[in-house]
């Protein structure tokens, strides 16, 4: 299928590696210019030569922490004027809610909300302008089934979707698009978070508490994180209008909600 989005330009963020990485891929083989961002100049530098060189795609690197003003700045001089923004940022690590100060939860509140807000903000009136836009946030299962250790991350997440919901709908008659992707365990570095919060809790070993993660997801499977930037490139494509707001779950069948 041709998603009709060759030419069109993209920010891609925290895509030095994992889910951010496999969206600026996908992204890329459709034809899209890249502007990529991460943290770690020479990781990024890596990907963005790996995807130039699989897709042909010009790819512009810029390396920068978008939980931080600065870094949104940045991002925003290189490319101030994207069609599609794909938000992601590193969730806050895991822990036990009472040990969390007010510095935890502004750091959390920084990476998995507030920046995703601001580069909506400083984006979404020249994608109307331009009558095209597509916004995928990278969230998290959380949103729908909170993870007890990740709490930091199930707040932040929960109050972006909220915003994003509202948005969403004020922005969709000019073919701007914002929705938001929820990955559940994936084949990333981040998928060891979790499993090693709950391999110290339970004195299982890593390899045990990984068996278990994966016979709780009806697809048999830890998630292929090609198959996620797939989908992110479905919903910044052109055949995506229609699709507002939404709280799309890529889990295997873990997260076992009806609606």
């Amino acid at each position: 299928m041709d998603l009709g989005i060759a030419g069109r330009t993209a920010i891609v963020n925290a895509a030095s590696k994992g889910l951010g990485r496999a969206c600026a891929m996908s992204l890329g083989r459709e034809g899209v210019n890249l502007v990529i961002s991460a943290r770690g100049e020479e990781v990024l530098e890596a990907t963005a030569k790996e995807i130039c060189d699989t897709t042909g795609a010009n790819v512009q690197t810029i390396v920068a922490d978008v939980a931080t003003e600065a870094g949104q700045d940045a991002v925003l001089a290189a490319c101030p004027n994207p069609d599609i923004l794909v938000n992601n940022c590193g969730g806050p690590p895991p822990g036990d809610f009472h040990d969390w100060t007010r510095d935890d939860w502004i750091k959390a509140l920084d990476a998995n909300m507030l920046s995703a807000i601001a580069l909506i903000t400083a984006t979404v009136d020249g994608m109307i302008e331009r009558k095209f836009g597509r916004v995928v946030n990278i969230t998290s299962v959380a949103v729908k089934a909170p993870i007890p250790v990740l709490g930091l991350s199930n707040g932040a997440r929960a109050g972006l979707t909220g915003f994003v919901a509202g948005i969403s709908r004020q922005v969709a008659q000019h073919n701007v698009a914002i929705n938001n992707l929820l990955p559940g365990l994936f084949g990333t570095d981040r998928v060891m978070a979790p499993a090693r919060a709950q391999s110290e809790q339970t004195g299982k070993s890593i390899e045990e508490t990984m068996a278990g993660f994966v016979s709780t997801i009806p697809a048999g499977q830890i998630g292929d994180p090609a198959d996620f930037g797939e989908m992110c490139a479905f919903l910044c494509s052109a055949h995506a209008s229609y699709i507002i707001g939404q709280n799309i779950l890529m889990d295997g069948g873990q997260t076992n909600v009806t609606m």
